[in-house]
């Protein structure tokens, strides 16, 4: 009987899993801006090859949907192909045998909705909408679209100067951003076809760990506009669009309802994450700019913002969102029970410091806000320190590495685990979080939501319990003064023009809601050009660097160079920064791995950038 061989077919196994492992790469580096039928044909193109060509529908509707589709996208198709694609994608749909018919079909009818703009445009017009096209990935998904290639040649130079002024021609917090960016990035960076991600965030750091912001000359202001310009709050949007509004030659007041500069930078995020040292040197260089008057422990209400208003040609309001949110629990008004916002903010006083010695926290909630006060719990010196959280640690929007370092310290996930009581002592004081387990269910909303499972209740004992359950924006000064909002967000148009007024502009937090820094001075940044606009003017500004020319592409595939972080035996006993500094050695590699898309493939984008001669 003659021997069968199993090393073909291994080998066929090892190939195929190659070619999806390359698919895979190019799925998570398609670039922002591509023109979405396009994606939707080459997603239609896969699904055609898996289909087993057992059933009608998907053997036959599928290239008939992408034969459609191609049409579509060389514009050569007329209002009646996109009802013969709705009408077949939704008997694929409904009549395939597996999900891989549904699934494709689907995702048609979906794209179809999503993208209708896209679609009558190439119908009627024939061709993409303006927005569509090639773009350097992580330039676009940057919210203040740094050029981030060209301060990673500067880098790689060993030009820190050059670099910082790169990043400050659109944002002038260089260091703020290079110690608690989420870095987006990175989410789509070309880098990812050939092994992983350059770590953008890591380069930036290494940038101002070798160079102070704070030593290295801002741009030289232009002559004065004889035009004012009030912001209201210091954080990052407030102080982004004051930098640029006083660079562009007006004059800016600041007021700040607190003692320092710096919003929910220096109030809101730990200073081991983010040592106030370093804040301090964004604030620097950013007043160095001059003709900005800061007014610290200013309230403004009603009565303060209608003078305001009258006094400054304009006026941004940049409050952010300062306030912790509460849930509905009994017991919620115990002793030991508060808002981990307030907890937080109390600590960037400078004034307190917790002393959890012995006791068992709780922290309610999954985000990076919770990550913060389990973190800190555990250096106040908290016996135990629980995190209950009712989704999963994969459903967590809490960064990834925030969880990890948490869990390294000590600090225990609760997860599937939904807070419904908190129990009290005889004299009013928390002894214990109830809470009702959880199953995962159907997905909603891009999350899988919980629902309550079958299972009884547990009790886990808390001295101190903090609700990290989101951020509340308080606007009720500023609607009393007549700004209308909407869940307590400002209203205004695309240009941040608060809705009624002509010369208030909103942005950041207190009208996106709670995001991220980075958000914050991108919406900084579009403010203050749209407030130039708004006075009369167009001004241009000089950085004073632009990024070299570039060397040819190295696609030798490396591993990823990550920041680390001191050891957790080490870091958990103090309130000193975390992460480590990347060695030269290093930071050259990590700067040799850019693509330089912004020279190879695509060119200079200057979409949503202030614009500079």
């Amino acid at each position: 009987m003659a021997k069968l061989s199993v090393l073909p077919q291994a080998d066929q196994n090892t190939a195929n899993a190659a070619c999806m492992e390359r698919f895979q790469r190019r799925v998570e580096a398609t670039p922002p801006g591509m023109c979405p039928i396009a994606l939707q044909l080459s997603l239609l193109q896969a699904a055609q090859m898996q289909t087993c060509g057992k059933c009608v529908p998907c053997r036959d509707g599928i290239p008939e949907l992408a034969r459609l589709l191609e049409q579509v996208l060389t514009c050569a198709a007329d209002e009646s192909v996109l009802q013969t694609i709705r009408l077949l994608a939704t008997m694929v749909r409904d009549t395939s045998d597996c999900a891989i018919g549904w699934e494709a079909a689907n995702a048609v009818l979906e794209g179809l909705e999503t993208f209708a703009q896209e679609y009558e445009s190439h119908v009627t017009k024939r061709f993409c909408q303006d927005q569509v096209g090639q773009t350097v990935p992580c330039e676009s998904l940057c919210p203040a679209h740094v050029d981030i290639p060209g301060y990673i040649a500067l880098a790689g130079k060993g030009d820190f100067s050059g670099a910082i002024r790169l990043i400050r021609k659109d944002n002038p917090f260089p260091t703020a951003c290079a110690l608690v960016c989420e870095h987006p990035c990175e989410e789509r960076c070309r880098r990812s076809l050939v092994d992983a991600p350059v770590n953008i965030r890591g380069i930036k750091k290494y940038a101002v760990d070798s160079l102070a912001a704070d030593k290295v000359p801002v741009p030289n202001r232009l002559p004065d506009s004889g035009r004012r310009v009030a912001v209201i709050g210091g954080g990052p949007s407030g102080m982004t669009c004051a930098y640029f509004c006083a660079l562009m030659g007006h004059e800016v007041t600041v007021f700040e309802g607190r003692q320092k500069l710096g919003g929910m930078m220096r109030y809101g995020i730990p200073a081991y994450r983010f040592p106030r040292e370093r804040l301090d040197e964004d604030i620097r260089a950013v007043l160095s700019v001059g003709n900005i008057d800061v007014r610290y422990q200013t309230q403004v209400d009603a009565a303060a913002m209608a003078q305001i208003t009258q006094e400054f040609d304009a006026v941004y309001v940049a409050i952010g969102a300062q306030g912790g949110k509460t849930l509905p629990l009994e017991g919620a008004d115990a002793q030991g029970v508060s808002s981990a916002v307030d907890l937080l903010q109390r600590i960037g006083n400078g004034d307190w410091t917790p002393d959890f010695t012995g006791k068992k926290v709780v922290v309610i909630g999954g985000g990076n806000v919770a990550m913060d006060c389990c973190r800190t719990s555990v250096r106040a010196g908290a016996e135990s320190v629980t995190c209950v959280y009712r989704r999963r640690v994969e459903d967590m929007t809490a960064l990834r590495m925030e969880i990890e370092s948490a869990m390294q310290e000590g600090v225990e996930m609760m997860t599937l685990q939904s807070p419904v009581a908190i129990e009290k002592d005889a004299q009013g004081h928390c002894a214990a979080v109830i809470t009702q387990p959880q199953m995962i269910s159907a997905v909603k909303r891009g999350r899988p939501a919980p629902k309550d499972a079958a299972k009884p209740r547990q009790r886990i004992e808390a001295d101190v319990v903090l609700l990290a359950v989101g951020q509340a924006i308080e606007s009720g000064p500023f609607e009393e003064f007549g700004m209308k909002t909407q869940r307590t967000a400002f209203c205004a148009d695309e240009h941040l023009l608060a809705e009624g007024f002509d010369n208030v502009f909103v942005g950041g937090d207190c009208f996106t809601g709670p995001a991220t820094v980075i958000r914050a001075i991108g919406a900084g940044k579009v403010a203050a050009r749209n407030i130039d606009e708004y006075l009369g003017f167009h001004h241009t500004l000089d950085c004073g660097v632009k990024a070299p020319a570039p060397k040819p592409n190295d696609r030798t595939p490396y591993g990823r160079v990550e920041i680390l972080e001191r050891p957790a035996h080490e870091r958990k006993h103090d309130f000193a920064g975390v992460e480590t500094q990347m060695s030269a050695e290093e930071a050259a590699q990590e700067c040799g791995r850019c693509l330089r898309c912004d020279h190879f493939g695509c060119g200079v984008t200057e979409g949503g950038r202030i614009q500079y001669a």
